[in-house]
Formats: structure tokens, sequence, C-alpha cells
């Protein structure tokens, strides 16, 4: 679990040595992923509690497969449409555009919602990481009269949004002017907008 990222977590409650609410407990305050548990054992106590700190789901032995993998696309689709699948550890989280919620999330999963002006020019730039848009072509994202739209409303825009994320989250929107030719987004490949 610490040398690669996941999304879901199958985990049963009689682990040798440490009991798998522990765990539950351990990985949901260090990664955002879907946690199901299945087990054969576990008072109802421990399930409320389970589902109340940690699952996503509670399984009980036996079960069948089909009923299994039904619950792992059930809780990976919840995470998906809440735009936190693929969240990764503190190390390697980084920027997400929720395309459904109209949020930006921060490498901390904080976040901040947007309006539609930012949310179309914040998808243009994250649909090409580190590269250059020119602003003409972000002017596009906004309006369709492009001689009507004065320049400078994408440069308040941007302003507005920087600082607004820095007062509600406290960080860096990933976004740099580039002199003479437009703005990039500051963020790596595949931190682009979620499914």
């Amino acid at each position: 679990m610490l040398a690669t990222s996941f999304d879901l977590l199958l985990l049963d409650i009689g682990l040798s040595g440490e009991s798998g609410l522990d765990v539950a407990r351990r990985v949901r305050a260090a990664y955002a992923v879907g946690i199901v548990m299945l087990t054969g054992r576990g008072s109802r106590h421990e399930q409320i509690t389970g589902l109340r700190e940690s699952a996503d789901a509670w399984l009980v032995k036996p079960t069948e497969i089909e009923v299994v993998a039904a619950t792992l696309s059930s809780v990976a689709w919840r995470l998906r449409r809440h735009g936190m699948a693929a969240r990764k550890p503190a190390r390697e989280r980084q920027w997400v555009l929720d395309a459904e919620g109209w949020q930006l999330f921060a490498p901390d999963e904080r976040c901040v919602a947007l309006n539609l002006p930012e949310r179309l020019v914040l998808a243009r730039l994250f649909a090409t990481p580190g590269e250059a848009v020119q602003r003409q072509e972000l002017i596009a994202c906004v309006t369709s009269t492009l001689e009507d739209f004065d320049s400078r409303r994408l440069e308040m825009l941007i302003h507005r949004l920087r600082r607004r994320v820095l007062d509600q989250i406290g960080a860096s929107l990933p976004v740099r002017a580039v002199r003479g030719r437009g703005y990039v987004a500051l963020v790596s490949e595949g931190q682009r907008a979620s499914d």
C-alpha cells in the first residue's frame, strides 16, 4: 500500500495481529479510497462503528463474488461521482478539476467551488497541462463574441480565482501567466478533469 496508489480496499476484520477496523481507520486517515469490509465475524456494534468511522460498505461472509464485485463497482461509482476517485497518498496527490461537481480540489483535498466562466477556463487549461494556451482561445471558452469581450476580464477572472483559492484553502492556484502568450496550468499529466 505504501509503494503504489489504489482506489478501493477490500478488507477483512480478522487479520493476524491487528483488527481490520484499526487498519481501516489508519487507511482512511491517510488515503481517500473506498473501503469495503468483507468479514465472517463482527458484532452489530462493530458493523455500525465500521460504517460510521471508515467503511463505505459492509458485507458478511459467505458472499457471492458477484455481490462483492457489484459492491466494489457501486462504491467506485459513488467516489467518482463525488470527485474523490483516484486520489492518492499525500505525497502523490494532485490538483483535480471535478467535472460534475464544479469544484477544484487541491492536493490536500480541500476544494473551491467554481462559477461557469472559471470552470470553462480551467477545463481548457487542465486539458493540456504544462502547455501555454493563447489568451484568445481562453476568451473563446467564455464568449462567442470575441470582438466585444474586454481581454482584461480574463485577467480579472484568473486574479479573482487565485485570490479566492488562497483565501479559502491557503494554496496557490496552479495557473501562471505566460508573457505574450496566455496562461499555463502547472499540473502534471493526469491532473486533468476527473471522470
